[in-house]
């Protein structure tokens, strides 16, 4: 089985050890995403935060040649759970009429500090 690593264009390249995703065997496996732009910027609030995310994996689904309507599971890590409903308001504008499979768990902390970071698995 071969593994493709996938990013997005024109973002910088991870600090850390890891790909921004993997296709492999007709899945795309993406790493949690920060709500961090291009420019390396981080918006203020979970709303924001949570659109940047989403964006973050659709740039990245795109990339790999596929889409919102092909992820079959996400796992969303929340900082704060009083936030749910706002982070979930945003993260519905982006999921189809069949929405993937999904887990939201609260966690004390998230690199930069960010208040929300989100991964997914996508059929490509």
């Amino acid at each position: 089985m071969e593994l493709e690593p996938i990013a997005i264009p024109g973002a910088p390249k991870p600090i850390a050890p890891f790909s921004p995703a993997i296709r492999a065997a007709g899945f795309l496996f993406i790493s949690g995403q920060l709500p961090i732009d291009l420019t390396g910027a981080m918006p203020e609030g979970i709303a924001a935060q949570t659109r940047q995310c989403m964006e973050n994996l659709k740039a990245l689904l795109a990339a790999a040649g596929t889409a919102f309507d092909k992820v079959v599971k996400c796992t969303v890590f929340i900082t704060n759970m009083d936030e749910f409903g706002e982070m979930n308001a945003v993260y519905a504008q982006y999921v189809g009429a069949v929405p993937p499979a999904r887990a939201c768990v609260e966690v004390s902390r998230l690199a930069r500090n960010a208040l929300v970071e989100i991964e997914a698995i996508a059929l490509v």
